[in-house]
């Protein structure tokens, strides 16, 4: 993988759970709707406006910020980065859409109704994975097991929060959405997804989505579980992966449903 020793990060984190014990509950999904997905697109950032999905994807060469056709799959619009930035995550605020680079230490800024790139741009420290907001901040993940509050007029760090699901740390945040006052997290190199209380960083339930890469169609070319997309005026909630043919509507439902 991309990010590292992938099988000694996932044996940590499987250690770490035997180790210190879980507390949420563990939630099962439903598949409400499915939908095609360009299987080129290495989904790192994903987002639901106006009826279109916008996607950022990575790989230098390979990056772009993309609108794209929910029921079709067919990409509107197509930005391409530089060869010399790995595309990360995205979010819309305000009058800016925003777009992490992994490495680079450089959020670019977009206007959000023409994906023109503005000439402005914010700088970070560390590695930019993944963004979202709520109605004050930005909220960025680097991997690690604390989420950054940022403000959007300055992208200056405020504060961190811890996530930790009873006492353990909960590393290798991921893909973010923020759907009614929760944050949604991909657990990277895993099948599931943490919800989390934004005010104290609790995790409140997770979503195992095990067998979802099957239902896909995945082949040797798939990756990870990643992307996650909230149209809140219709309360759908949409999850994708790295190179997955498909795109799915789910809905979190108790375990055996």
């Amino acid at each position: 993988m991309l990010r590292g020793p992938a099988g000694l990060l996932f044996a940590g984190l499987v250690l770490g759970a035997a180790a210190c014990g879980q507390t949420a509950p563990v939630q099962s999904y439903k598949i409400v709707a499915t939908f095609p997905h360009d299987p080129k697109a290495f989904t790192e950032g994903l987002e639901f406006k106006d009826g279109a999905l916008y996607e950022s994807t990575g790989l230098n060469g390979e990056s772009s910020l993309r609108k794209v056709d929910l029921t079709t799959g067919k990409v509107l619009k197509n930005v391409p980065l530089s060869t010399l930035y790995f595309g990360e995550g995205i979010t819309f605020f305000g009058p800016r859409l925003y777009q992490l680079t992994y490495h680079n230490g450089i959020t670019f800024v977009y206007d959000p109704a023409t994906l023109e790139k503005k000439p402005e741009s914010f700088h970070y420290t560390g590695e930019g994975w993944s963004l979202t907001h709520d109605a004050k901040h930005l909220i960025m993940d680097d991997g690690s097991s604390s989420l950054r509050i940022l403000d959007p007029a300055t992208f200056a760090e405020l504060s961190r929060l811890p996530v930790r699901d009873g006492t353990r740390p909960v590393s290798n945040l991921n893909e973010l959405e923020y759907i009614e006052g929760e944050i949604w997290a991909n657990i990277w190199m895993t099948e599931r997804i943490a919800r989390i209380d934004p005010r104290s960083g609790q995790v409140t339930a997770w979503v195992d989505l095990t067998g979802l890469e099957r239902i896909a169609g995945c082949t040797e070319n798939c990756d990870v579980l990643n992307g996650i997309a909230y149209d809140g005026a219709r309360k759908r909630i949409f999850v994708t992966g790295k190179r997955w043919p498909k795109l799915f509507q789910i809905e979190a439902v108790p375990k055996g449903k």
